[in-house]
């Protein structure tokens, strides 16, 4: 039988590892668990493990580690050379679509995220309009990357088939 495995962390590319750090700690309150810390490549076992994940021609790169309020990981790594994101939301893109983040202040959250330099990309909607409180944005962080904002969980919005009575 196969059971529902736990989410443990994602990884975010950005090309400023202190701006996102700080940006993440004090929009977010995400928790800082491991400092910025420079890795280059050698034989050790995390120089190994890049190998393996990056190939041979990486040469080193920054990493800091995060933790959200409910224990999930958030790796961020600065590499040399880093490559902005598009301009354009290439949404049918095959990977990594977004992320998402629930906050029951998503209003004020979202405006704290544009205070510090993020977007808002569509105002604010409602899944059940006039019937439950359940609502969602779609944002970006200073550095391009997409997300999502929900005001409950995942079970409650979508439990009673936000889409059925569209």
């Amino acid at each position: 039988m196969t059971y529902p495995r736990a989410f443990s962390h994602v990884g975010l590319s950005v090309p400023d590892l202190d701006a996102a750090v700080k940006f993440y700690s004090e929009v977010m309150g995400w928790y800082v668990i491991m400092e910025p810390a420079l890795i280059e490549k050698d034989d050790s076992d995390i120089g190994v493990m890049c190998n393996d994940v990056f190939g041979d021609n990486w040469t080193k790169f920054r990493i800091a580690h995060m933790s959200t309020g409910d224990g999930i990981g958030v790796e961020l790594f600065e590499f040399p050379n880093n490559e902005p994101v598009e301009k354009e939301f290439k949404y049918w893109r095959t990977g990594l679509f977004h992320f998402c983040v629930k906050d029951p202040d998503l209003e004020g959250l979202v405006a704290k995220i544009v205070e510090h330099g993020g977007k808002q990309r569509m105002p604010v909607r409602y899944y059940y309009k006039g019937q439950k409180p359940y609502r969602m944005c779609y944002v970006e962080d200073p550095f391009g990357i997409i997300f999502e904002v929900y005001s409950h969980s995942y079970e409650l919005t979508y439990s009673s088939g936000a889409y059925q009575n569209a």
